[in-house]
């Protein structure tokens, strides 16, 4: 997916706004199982995915790893809390494929918020949507079982069951990897 779509898929910019957001973005390269960002540091970028998918995990005291979040083309990678409050994040990012990725500097963004309405609307929809998208995350893991988590996983991200590990996938469910095969055989 190109920049330019995913610009306009978070909100609508006039060109000159679109072109001087782009001056700032770079495109980067990184191979399966870079760590994007890791916990308890200050991320000072954001990553929006051309091509490639990368996994949010935090891990517990006993070193188990629980994936809370997947993101594919198109979607933006952020920690959340360096990106608002300039502090370390909780969470660890990483690539499960090849990725090709699109770079933006957070100092530079927040410079063209105060330069450019249209790129601060832009900010306030992105922010928007991704507290809408933690919204519905709370709202899955607290109201609906894990079978109903899964159709919803295969309704609306069926690529991640083709592309991404089991393991993970039952991570992200918030069951055992045994669990998830009887759900895959159930629905079968």
């Amino acid at each position: 997916m190109n920049i330019d779509e995913i610009i306009n898929r978070i909100y609508p910019l006039p060109d000159s706004s679109r072109e001087n957001l782009k001056k700032h973005i770079t495109e980067v390269s990184h191979s399966k199982g870079t760590c994007l960002m890791e916990a308890q540091k200050i991320v000072p970028y954001i990553y929006f995915v051309k091509k490639g998918i990368v996994r949010a995990y935090a891990s517990t005291e006993d070193n188990n790893d629980i994936t809370f979040w997947f993101g594919s083309e198109g979607e933006t990678v952020i920690s959340m809390k360096s990106y608002v409050e300039d502090k370390p994040g909780y969470e660890n990012i990483e690539s499960l494929e090849d990725c090709d990725l699109y770079k933006l500097e957070t100092i530079h963004l927040k410079e063209l918020f105060n330069q450019d309405i249209h790129i601060a609307n832009w900010g306030r929809k992105f922010a928007e949507k991704e507290l809408v998208k933690t919204e519905e995350l709370i709202i899955s893991r607290q109201f609906k079982t894990a079978l109903e988590r899964y159709k919803d996983l295969m309704r609306y991200k069926s690529h991640l069951l083709k592309r991404v590990q089991l393991g993970y996938i039952a991570s992200y469910l918030g069951i055992t990897q045994v669990s998830l095969s009887r759900i895959r055989a159930e629905i079968k």
